[in-house]
C-alpha cells in the first residue's frame, strides 16, 4: 500500500486517523479518543441517544453527536456541554468540573458579564477646597482687576477659565483671599494687589540705569521722582544705549524676571557702520566666541542698509553686560546707536525718551506667565 493510501488507513503511516473511523478515531466515542472516553461518558447532548441517530452521515455510532463529542452533556467539562443550558458563564463549562472559563455566579457586588472599567479623565484624588469663608466671591475680584462687568466675570467661572492657586473653578458661589490668591484667567496671571506696579521706561542716551549716582550723572530714580512707590529696574541699560527699561515694587517679579532659568527674550535695533555682509548673519545665529563664553542670537534681521550704515534687529535671551556691543565688535562692526524695543511681550512701542506707562493688564499678565508666575 502506498504512503498516500497509508495516511488515509485507519491504523498505519504518519497520516492521520480518518474522521469517520471507529473506536481509536481522533474523536471517536470509547475512551482512547483525544477528548472522549474517560473525560466525557457515553450520554449524548441531551441523553444517551447520538445527535442524529445511531450512525450519523459523517462516521459510526461514536462520531462527533455520539459518546462523548464536543457537544455532549459531558463534554470537556462535566455537567453541561458548550451549547447547553448552562455555558461558559455556567456552573459547569469547557473546563474542570464545576467551571467553565465564565464563573459560576458573579462576585459580591460585581454585576454579572464584564467589570466596568474606570472613567477616563476622572481625577484620582478629589480638588482641593479653595474656598475662603470670610473672603471676596471671585467674580467680584475679577471685576475689580479690569476683566469686565461681574456678570461677564461670572461668564469666565461658568466657562471654566478661572483657575485660584492651580484648581479650575467653575462655581460662583466661591471666595477668596485676593492678598493671598494666586489668579489666572485663560491661563495668565492677574495682579490683584492694586499696590505692586509696573512701569515701562523709555531711557534716554546719557542717562545710567541705576536709581542712585554717586557721581552725581543723570540717573533713571530722576524720571520716576513723581511716583509714590519705591521702585528698582529690572536689568540694565548702558549711558550710551536707550530704550525699554521696566521698573517694578514688585519683587517677586523682579526676582523672576532677574533669575538665569527665567531668560526673557529681548529685541534690539542696532545701527552699524557700513554694510554688513550676509555671512554676518551665521556666525550670529550659530554662536560668537566671546571671553565670557558663546553667545547666539535667536534672531537676525536686516532692517535697512544705505551706503555708509546698515540697521540690523537683533533678539537676544542672554543679560550678560554690553552683549550686543560685543558681537558686533568681535565681527567687525561697532555700534553706532543702540535702542532696545522689546522685553517679552512687552513693547517700547511710541513711549517718548524720558516717560513712562503703566503695563496693561495684559501685557503684565503675560510677562508674568512667561516667568512662571
Amino acid at each position: 500500500m502506498s504512503s498516500k493510501d497509508g495516511r488515509r488507513s485507519g491504523d498505519g503511516g504518519r497520516g492521520r486517523t480518518p474522521r469517520d473511523g471507529a473506536g481509536d478515531a481522533r474523536r471517536g466515542g470509547n475512551g482512547d479518543a483525544r477528548r472522549g472516553g474517560p473525560r466525557g461518558g457515553d450520554g449524548a447532548r441531551t441523553g444517551g441517544a447520538p445527535r442524529r441517530g445511531g450512525s450519523s452521515a459523517q462516521g459510526s455510532s461514536a462520531g462527533r453527536s455520539a459518546g462523548d463529542g464536543r457537544e455532549q452533556g459531558a463534554g470537556r467539562g462535566q455537567g453541561a456541554g458548550r451549547t447547553t443550558g448552562a455555558g461558559r458563564g455556567a456552573a459547569a463549562g469547557r473546563g474542570r468540573p464545576g467551571s467553565g472559563r465564565g464563573t459560576a455566579a458573579p462576585r459580591a457586588g460585581q454585576a454579572a458579564g464584564r467589570p466596568r472599567r474606570p472613567v477616563r479623565g476622572q481625577p484620582s484624588e478629589p480638588q482641593r477646597d479653595v474656598h475662603v469663608e470670610d473672603g471676596v466671591r471671585l467674580q467680584k475680584v475679577l471685576a475689580s482687576a479690569g476683566l469686565g462687568s461681574r456678570r461677564a466675570c461670572e461668564e469666565l467661572i461658568s466657562q471654566g477659565r478661572v483657575e485660584v492657586d492651580g484648581v479650575r473653578v467653575t462655581e460662583l458661589g466661591v471666595r477668596i483671599d485676593p492678598e493671598r490668591a494666586v489668579v489666572h484667567v485663560d491661563g495668565m496671571r492677574l495682579q490683584l494687589d492694586s499696590s505692586r506696579v509696573t512701569l515701562a521706561l523709555n531711557k534716554p542716551r546719557g542717562v545710567v540705569s541705576t536709581m542712585h549716582d554717586p557721581e552725581g550723572r543723570p540717573s533713571i530714580a530722576d524720571l520716576v521722582a513723581d511716583r509714590p512707590e519705591r521702585l528698582f529696574h529690572v536689568g540694565r541699560l548702558d549711558a550710551d544705549s536707550e530704550g525699554l527699561l521696566l521698573l517694578t515694587n514688585d519683587g517677586e517679579l523682579a526676582n523672576h524676571l532677574a533669575h538665569p532659568s527665567h531668560e526673557v527674550a529681548k529685541t534690539y535695533l542696532v545701527t552699524v557702520r557700513g554694510k554688513v555682509p550676509g555671512n554676518v548673519a551665521n556666525k550670529f545665529l550659530h554662536g560668537i566666541e566671546l571671553e565670557d563664553g558663546v553667545v547666539r542670537a535667536d534672531a537676525y534681521r536686516v532692517v535697512d542698509q544705505v551706503a555708509d550704515q546698515t540697521m540690523i534687529e537683533v533678539v537676544l535671551h542672554s543679560g550678560r553686560n554690553r552683549v550686543v556691543r560685543r558681537m558686533f565688535e568681535e565681527v567687525g562692526f561697532p555700534v553706532t546707536r543702540l535702542v532696545r524695543t522689546r522685553i517679552g511681550p512687552v513693547a517700547l512701542g511710541n513711549l517718548r525718551p524720558g516717560t513712562t506707562r503703566v503695563l496693561g493688564r495684559t501685557e503684565l499678565g503675560s510677562l508674568m506667565a512667561g516667568v512662571g508666575l
